[in-house]
C-alpha cells in the first residue's frame, strides 16, 4: 500500500518561501487552486476512534475520494494513503450518505503545488493562515526543509481538523468549520 510520509510547517512570508523554493531547483507543479474538503464519518466517529480519515475533495474542477490509515507516531506524520479519482463528486457524496457516513468536517484552502522531481511541497492559503506541506522520502523532506529554512521543531505532523479546533480553541472563534466565509477572512488569492 502506498505511503504518504510528510510534515507541515506554517509559512510566515510566502512571497520569500515562493523565492527559495524556486532558488532550490523547485518548480511550479500548478497555480494556486481552490480545494474543498469533506470529512466523513460513521456514527460515533469509528474512523476517528480508530485514526482513521475518509475525504473528499474537490481541487479545482477534479474530485478525489482518500482514505488515511492511523499514522505513525514519527517526527514525520506517516501513514498508508489510497485515493482515486471520482467523475462526479455529489453523486459519490450521495453513495456515502447512503452507506452510513455522515460529513464530520469541512475546510477550504488555495493550494499550489511545486516539485523537484524527487517530492512535493505545497503552498496552502487556509482561513487560519498559511502552510506548507513537504512530502516525499523522510531524508527528502529533512533536507529539503533546511533548503527552505524550515527547524525541525517547526515541524507539524497535525492534519487540518486537530489544527482548525486548537485555533478555535485559542481564538474563540465560534466558527464550526474551516472555511473563508465561516471564519470571514478574505483569501489574498481570491
Amino acid at each position: 500500500m502506498p505511503k504518504e510520509i510528510e510534515i507541515k510547517f506554517r509559512i510566515e512570508d510566502l512571497a520569500a518561501l515562493t523565492r527559495a523554493l524556486k532558488q532550490a531547483g523547485f518548480e511550479r507543479i500548478t497555480r494556486s487552486t481552490h480545494e474543498m474538503n469533506l470529512l466523513y464519518d460513521l456514527p460515533g466517529q469509528k474512523l476517528l476512534k480508530r485514526g482513521e480519515m475518509l475525504r473528499l475533495r474537490k481541487y479545482g474542477e477534479a474530485w478525489v475520494l482518500t482514505h488515511k490509515a492511523k499514522s505513525e507516531d514519527r517526527r514525520h506524520k506517516v501513514r498508508v494513503e489510497v485515493e482515486t479519482r471520482v467523475e462526479d463528486g455529489q453523486e459519490m457524496d450521495a453513495i456515502l450518505r447512503a452507506l452510513g457516513f455522515e460529513p464530520t468536517f469541512r475546510y477550504e484552502k488555495y493550494r499550489a503545488e511545486w516539485s523537484d522531481g524527487k517530492g512535493h511541497v505545497v503552498l496552502d492559503e487556509t482561513p487560519i493562515g498559511d502552510f506548507g506541506e513537504i512530502e516525499g522520502s523522510p531524508r527528502w523532506i529533512d533536507r529539503t526543509a533546511r533548503a527552505l529554512g524550515i527547524a525541525p521543531s517547526d515541524y507539524i505532523t497535525q492534519t487540518y481538523a486537530p489544527m482548525f479546533f486548537e485555533w478555535k480553541r485559542r481564538t474563540r472563534s465560534s466558527a464550526t468549520e474551516m472555511t473563508f466565509k465561516a471564519i470571514r477572512k478574505k483569501s489574498k488569492r481570491r
